[in-house]
């Protein structure tokens, strides 16, 4: 009896279907409609991304590009980056700072992103060679910090230009009153003056038959 009694149980423990298996399945469910549903709403507003947890746990409180070096030959940089970092579908090794993350947005409205590539002194873009970003990109970045300024999310940037006052004096020559006509003509040249009577005795000659035809019609 003993034996048929612990058969009985093993076959028990065995035939008994786990629980935490349906559980795990259905977390893992979860986590990838949750993930999914983060990247669309980050495509649609990227600059929700600049304040999530993942976002400052990666970079903190540093630009993207801070900590970002370029992969070249030699101890000499080029003098321009690269002209796209995905090609054929494929990312390229060690892409720039802003190919290598997907949920970087470059929108019109993500001001925080802008702002990381903007000098905060001169209003000036960075170059491509001190923030690493791909030739691709940084048109995009050059079009979108524009249309940012153009919708006022961004200050616009007036150079300070010194104007000469002498330009705007009535003392100048240029600026100053009209003199009144002379009596006579302008240019001295431009008065009558008498020709010579022997050139007029050749010219006659020359021109004797056009001038019979003048003096006809006359």
């Amino acid at each position: 009896l003993g034996g048929v009694c612990v058969s009985a149980i093993k076959r028990a423990l065995w035939c008994k279907v786990p629980g935490p298996t349906l559980f795990l399945c259905s977390r893992q469910l979860t986590s990838l409609a949750d993930s999914f549903d983060a990247n669309s709403r980050y495509k649609d507003q990227p600059w929700e991304y600049l304040n999530s947890e993942e976002y400052l746990q990666r970079y903190g409180q540093k630009s993207i590009w801070a900590d970002y070096r370029r992969n070249h030959k030699g101890p000499i940089p080029p003098q321009k980056t690269r002209k796209t970092c995905i090609r054929g579908g494929k990312v390229c090794g060690n892409p720039c700072p802003i190919c290598r993350d997907e949920k970087l947005g470059l929108h019109y409205k993500n001001v925080k992103l802008l702002q990381q590539f903007i000098c905060p002194h001169t209003g000036i873009v960075y170059d491509p060679t001190t923030t690493g970003v791909c030739m691709k990109q940084q048109k995009v970045l050059m079009k979108v910090i524009t249309e940012a300024t153009d919708h006022g999310f961004l200050p616009a940037h007036v150079p300070y230009i010194v104007l000469p006052h002498e330009d705007y004096l009535n003392s100048h020559g240029a600026v100053s009153d009209t003199l009144s006509p002379k009596a006579g003509p302008w240019y001295s040249w431009y008065e009558w003056q008498e020709p010579n009577p022997k050139d007029a005795v050749r010219l006659k000659k020359l021109y004797k038959p056009y001038l019979k035809e003048m003096m006809a019609n006359k």
